[in-house]
């Protein structure tokens, strides 16, 4: 089950989300292993370890993209923590969820900047 993809996604998860990535991962143990593999191998593994973004880049769209969907707090959470553990400011992130009032709405932005609230407050 360790082969190439998994190992290199597992360090790139690290990198990026540190321990809230590996708490994920072994929430799913024990009803979806395979879908935990899966989450380390393609995202990871495949996609975040490609070389034409950096992580900060990747971090700053994923945090767009979720804050845009509107129903992925817990995700959107995981992925603040993560833009700020590759060097992203807390200022840089709020201005990444306000761009998604164009685009999103206002309340897909409100509930993205309480999101952030939440972790900022976590890590202080």
């Amino acid at each position: 089950m360790e082969n190439e993809r998994y190992l290199r996604g597992l360090a790139k998860l690290k990198e990026v989300d540190g321990h809230a990535g590996e708490h994920v991962i072994n929430s799913l143990s024990d009803i979806a292993p395979d879908f935990a593999r899966l989450l380390i191998e393609f995202p990871f593994g495949d996609i975040y370890s490609r070389p034409g973004l950096d992580l900060k880049s990747r971090e700053i769209a994923v945090v767009a993209a979720l804050t845009a969907l509107g129903n992925a707090t817990p995700q959107l959470k995981v992925h603040i923590e993560g833009a700020l553990n590759v060097g992203c400011t807390e200022q840089e992130v709020i201005e990444v969820i306000m761009q998604m009032a164009v685009y999103a709405g206002f309340p897909c932005a409100l509930n993205g900047i309480f999101a952030a609230k939440e972790v900022f407050a976590k890590r202080k």
